[in-house]
């Protein structure tokens, strides 16, 4: 009999390991080189919320992973806007930083006045129940 139990364990967990989430969805900004990705993980299903993290990829100039607040398991919108040469402004909630393919940078942003900085490139959001990146005008 514990040998049947030992058998089925694995079993008896996978449920439970699919109700974690580990993914990333990119803004390509030009080809395959450049790009602003958006990574969601959480590694325990009976955690709240989601580690998430931006990478930044200019190759080969830059690549650099930034953590950022995480989030609720539903993931809240992303939005992302022009704010200069190489640099966009994200939006999440009422959580705002500046992504840089220029400095390899992502930090937070105190946007006092709430308004995009530039004109909106499209959104990170959920699609057929997984993260995917929706250009504007789509």
């Amino acid at each position: 009999m514990p040998s049947i139990l030992r058998r089925l364990s694995p079993l008896v967990l996978l449920p439970l390991l699919a109700a974690c989430e580990n993914s990333a969805t990119a803004f390509m900004v030009e080809g395959n080189q450049h790009a602003v990705v958006l990574v969601r993980e959480q590694p325990y299903f009976w955690t709240a919320e989601v580690e998430q993290a931006v990478v930044v990829s200019r190759l080969p100039a830059c690549q650099r992973k930034v953590a950022i607040h995480p989030s609720p398991k539903e993931l809240v919108e992303v939005e992302v806007f022009e704010a200069g040469n190489l640099l966009w402004a994200m939006r999440q909630g009422q959580r705002w930083y500046l992504a840089s393919t220029e400095r390899c940078l992502v930090q937070d942003w105190t946007n006092e006045a709430g308004t995009p900085p530039g004109p909106l490139v499209g959104t990170f959001r959920l699609g057929e129940g997984k993260p995917v990146f929706v250009r504007a005008g789509q």
